[in-house]
């Protein structure tokens, strides 16, 4: 192993950083995400970037997320395969009574409880898919099934704010900074139910000529025709209690949130193994494994910009902004974050972020608000770009597989008009809030 310093150092953690970035964000011949920041990790140790006592460090930081995360995801996966989400979108279409502006609220607001509790990335993947197949049914054009195709990806990232569990960053925050379940329900709860207020504004308001007057009720199927195994659904609604139940006794009883999401993963993966809708094989197979191996190599590769000094410029920005107020920290910090986000996507950005802000060296509600502003900025932010997130590219394969091709261009276009306005009123709201709670 190198031991490398100084200018050789900062020159070996940047290049190391960005060609990792490019062969995630690339993925060429269909590259795993994984095998390259795996093996960006192992370039940072052999150069002495970062050492074993960093590795540590990192599984310290990134084992709670990942676990839960997965076992969010495996669970988002049987309820899929069972329909329970094709349940819900067709009593969200039928509730509406052939009105499709309502459809599209009440759409908007499923997405929102499907971020919130199966992770930003469940409802965007999974409920997407359902949307168009429910657009076509009902013979809406690209035109008129655009708006509510790109609701379903826009509103998972701007309302995975209320639960440490809506988004993978949310975790790593919560673990990095020790906060707690219920403390970090209490604080980002009333905040996501503005940004989701702001984010159907903005939707409403941008395709308003594009959203059909009515749509025909009588072409929708029944929404218990989409149940494919009764019993497992009826059993979904227990394990989902009982895994609310484990989140919310989290914290008092000091144990992390990946022990009961993976009891109840296990448990539902146990009841779903005697079912004839799904096979419990290929939904394990089909589980996030990768996001493991990625986030321990991506935060490695990150720390290697900590041993080299970087982060303390985002530190000292940070410190300026607390030392001005409350709101000048919110802001500063949560578009800060964002911009990051946008342009080297917002996992690596979350740990840039949160070891900024250890390096800021600040307490009392302008500590609380940076801490808070980064996972606003971290969730929102990847929508400016397609490359903010993993979720965002995938979810762009999707709808291309299903004949609605977005140029990088329309989507920077549509991200900048969009987020920007969701952004900055989110960020207004949790300033406002913190400074009440203090």
């Amino acid at each position: 192993m190198l031991s490398l310093d100084g200018a050789a150092l900062t020159v070996a953690a940047v290049a190391i950083f960005l060609l990792t970035l490019t062969l995630v964000i690339a993925q060429p011949r269909g590259l795993s995400i994984g095998w390259s920041a795996a093996g960006g990790a192992v370039v940072a140790l052999a150069l002495g970037v970062v050492d074993l006592a960093n590795v540590a460090t990192v599984w310290g930081i990134v084992w709670n997320a990942t676990i839960t995360f997965v076992a969010v995801i495996v669970i988002s996966l049987v309820l899929d395969r069972i329909g329970f989400f094709e349940w819900a979108a067709l009593h969200m279409l039928a509730w509406a009574k052939g009105d499709a502006k309502r459809a599209l609220l009440y759409l908007l607001g499923l997405g929102a409880l499907v971020a919130a509790f199966f992770a930003n990335d469940g409802a965007a993947l999974i409920l997407t898919p359902i949307v168009y197949q429910q657009m076509r049914a009902l013979g809406f054009d690209r035109r008129q099934a655009l708006p509510f195709v790109m609701a379903a990806g826009f509103i998972a990232d701007t309302t995975s704010l209320p639960l440490v569990v809506s988004n993978l960053v949310n975790i790593v925050s919560a673990n990095f900074f020790h906060i707690g379940f219920v403390t970090y329900a209490t604080t980002m709860t009333p905040v996501d139910l503005v940004s989701l207020a702001a984010s159907v504004a903005v939707l409403f308001l941008f395709y308003r000529r594009s959203i059909p007057a009515r749509y025909e009720t009588g072409q929708l199927a029944a929404p218990q025709r989409a149940i494919r195994d009764l019993r497992l659904f009826r059993a979904g609604w227990v394990v989902l209690g009982v895994l609310l139940g484990g989140y919310l006794l989290s914290e008092p009883l000091h144990f992390p949130v990946s022990i009961p999401a993976s009891i109840a993963a296990a448990a539902f993966l146990a009841l779903a193994s005697r079912s004839d809708a799904l096979s419990s094989t290929t939904v394990l197979r089909e589980a996030p494994w990768r996001i493991v191996v990625f986030s321990v190599g991506m935060y490695l590769v990150v720390y290697g910009l900590f041993n080299a000094g970087l982060t303390v410029y985002l530190s000292d920005v940070m410190r300026s902004a607390a030392t001005a107020g409350v709101v000048p920290a919110t802001f500063v910090g949560g578009f800060a974050t964002a911009g990051l986000s946008a342009v080297m996507n917002n996992m690596p950005t979350t740990l840039v972020a949160a070891l900024a802000v250890h390096g800021a060296h600040v307490s009392g509600a302008a500590h609380r608000a940076l801490v808070f502003a980064d996972v606003v900025g971290a969730d929102l932010g990847p929508k400016f770009t397609p490359i903010g997130s993993l979720a965002t590219l995938l979810w762009l394969h999707v709808l291309d597989s299903k004949g609605i091709r977005i140029s990088w261009g329309q989507y920077f276009h549509q991200g900048v008009i969009l987020t920007t306005p969701v952004l900055a009123v989110t960020l207004l709201a949790l300033a406002g809030w913190v400074t009440i709670v203090r």
